[in-house]
């Protein structure tokens, strides 16, 4: 009769030991649900820098991303993650479990600010579009931006990043910094510039510097692609002779950028004679740094100008954006008389 007890006990052990196990795995299935209580757009959790992993898994339990602050506890003791959380800003959506958040939190996966970077954007423009974004405070952009260690770490011979900051959509962590943000424009630059000119790091930092300048003026003359290294080819042809370059759009950045002044359509004979060392029409050679930051094209015309012997040019057709070029002033007259109407 013993020997029939045995079997009996074993397998009402067995049958203990698995609905208890059934328990276990449906108590843990359901503490690894979504929680129900996160908006179908998802919902920013931040994460700070020296916050303990109990601390993170507490306050998402308070704010109903996760049903069990104990439940994530254990799987980060167990996976060995308590240290690896990483701080940022993260968004939690309706479809993840607790284990789907541990896995982003410790993967570093934050939620990114989407920041576009328009051709020929000055570092002021730049910083107005991070600030509006709440991103970063503009100030803090211009003064870094400005930084003598930013500027010798990235081989800057300006007084600003202006130049170097590469137009381009980029997406940041909400807690970038300053330097971090130039970092990432300034590596991109320098990325989009070896694809340009592969053996750029030959040039002198200044060399490369003027080739810089030169395609910022272009970037804000230029209205057709095909058109920017003829627009180029005009400024170098002037640089040859000593001849000013007689640009508006360095003139136009005195009066916005120096002056605050709102953009003007047309520029007056008194614009052109205002005064300052980027003002092309009354100071000889390039401006002391470039008046915007070039894309592709600009810097493509800049490193690559056409072969011509043109002086001037001017806008000939404001719908397609096409110039007339002229070798001589006396042709350049009458292109502007002709499409000028007398200007």
């Amino acid at each position: 009769m013993r020997l029939m007890k045995i079997p009996l006990l074993l397998s009402f052990s067995i049958l203990l030991l698995l609905v208890i196990a059934g328990v276990m795995f449906t108590v843990l299935a359901f503490l690894n649900n979504p929680t129900g209580a996160v908006s179908e757009e998802g919902e920013l959790f931040q994460i700070k820098k020296g916050e303990s992993s109990e601390h993170v898994f507490i306050r998402l339990e308070q704010a109903g991303m996760i049903r069990s602050s104990l439940l994530l506890q254990a799987i980060a003791k167990m996976a060995g993650t308590e240290s690896s959380l990483k701080a940022g800003v993260y968004r939690i959506t309706p479809d993840q479990t607790a284990i789907d958040i541990h896995n982003a939190i410790v993967a570093g996966k934050q939620e990114l600010k989407k920041v576009t970077v328009k051709e020929g954007w000055t570092l002021s423009q730049i910083a107005g579009a991070l600030e509006r974004g709440g991103l970063l405070d503009a100030g803090s952009f211009l003064k870094t931006a400005a930084s003598s260690d930013v500027l010798v770490r990235y081989g800057i011979p300006g007084r600003t990043a202006e130049g170097y900051c590469f137009p381009d959509t980029y997406y940041f962590p909400y807690d970038a910094s300053a330097a971090s943000v130039l970092a990432t424009m300034f590596e991109t630059f320098y990325a989009k510039l070896a694809e340009i000119y592969p053996d750029y790091r030959l040039l002198d930092k200044k060399d490369l510097f003027r080739k810089v300048i030169v395609a910022s003026i272009v970037e804000r003359e230029y209205r057709r692609e095909n058109e920017a290294p003829v627009i180029a080819s005009v400024f170098f042809n002037r640089l040859k002779i000593n001849k000013p370059l007689e640009s508006c759009a360095t003139v136009e950045y005195v009066l916005t950028e120096v002056l605050g002044k709102p953009h003007k359509e047309r520029l007056t004979t008194a614009d052109l004679k205002v005064r300052s060392t980027y003002n092309t029409y009354e100071v000889y050679g390039l401006p002391p740094g470039p008046i915007g930051n070039p894309g592709t094209t600009s810097l493509l015309a800049a490193f690559f100008p056409m072969k011509t012997n043109y002086l001037y040019f001017v806008l000939k057709d404001p719908a397609s954006g096409a110039h007339e070029f002229s070798e001589t002033y006396q042709k350049h007259l009458s292109a502007k008389s002709l499409y000028l109407k007398g200007y």
